[in-house]
């Protein structure tokens, strides 16, 4: 989370401390997920932690869902700020691959919040899916400049008329068969990797990425 500078925070001391004391909330959360997932968090479990009262932890969040919303909403922040930061250094649809798996690599489980088996009773709220919107017409942008190299496809003809998903992105319906190909099968393989579905099969995930990449770009519809 970025904090603001002490200089030009102009925040009171009480809007400070509830912004430390959420943070910290916040970090305890993520180490519970990465022990035990999502599905087990326990805002109980963290004011114990923190020597606080299970009331008192809720003057800052108000519920689970509270807490959840703005874990998800910090990971596709960072997603959305990552892929962003890459493309606006001329990354290619290559370059926005692999800094997805960096992303991924870097911390598994704020991965596996975003992607991994939704939470149950959990329903994100409406500015989560503005935020996942701008990491899909980053991705989108990259896919409409490549040329196609293939006739297209019956299914990106399909798209043309199902395209509600890339939230008014004017991408031809090659690009949008190519994004939704780059993140179905690019997602597939970082998913079973960083669930360690690969450990014992000895070959190397980064090379199979790779290679996942290579088949993408050079089957393009």
């Amino acid at each position: 989370m970025v904090k603001a500078d002490a200089e030009t925070d102009t925040r009171t001391p009480r809007e400070r401390y509830r912004a430390q004391v959420r943070a910290e909330i916040m970090e305890r959360a993520w180490e519970q997920i990465a022990m035990a997932g999502a599905s087990a968090l326990s805002l109980n479990a963290i004011a114990k932690q923190m020597g606080m009262s299970g009331p008192a932890l809720y003057r800052y969040f108000a519920g689970r869902d509270e807490l959840i919303t703005e874990l998800i909403r910090e990971a596709y922040r960072s997603l959305a700020d990552t892929l962003r930061a890459a493309s606006t250094t001329g990354a290619d649809l290559a370059g926005l691959a692999h800094a997805l798996r960096g992303w991924a690599l870097e911390d598994p489980q704020r991965y596996f919040l975003l992607y991994g088996t939704p939470v149950p009773g959990y329903h994100a709220p409406e500015d989560i899916t503005g935020i996942a919107s701008e990491i899909m017409r980053t991705l989108l942008d990259a896919c409409t400049a490549l040329a196609p190299d293939a006739p297209e496809a019956p299914f990106s003809a399909h798209l043309e008329e199902h395209r509600e998903w890339a939230d008014g992105h004017p991408a031809p319906p090659a690009a949008l068969h190519r994004a939704l190909a780059f993140w179905a099968r690019l997602h597939g393989v970082l998913s079973l990797e960083l669930a360690g579905h690969f450990t014992n099969m000895g070959f190397d995930p980064a090379l199979f990425y790779a290679a996942e990449l290579d088949g993408l770009l050079a089957h393009r519809a």
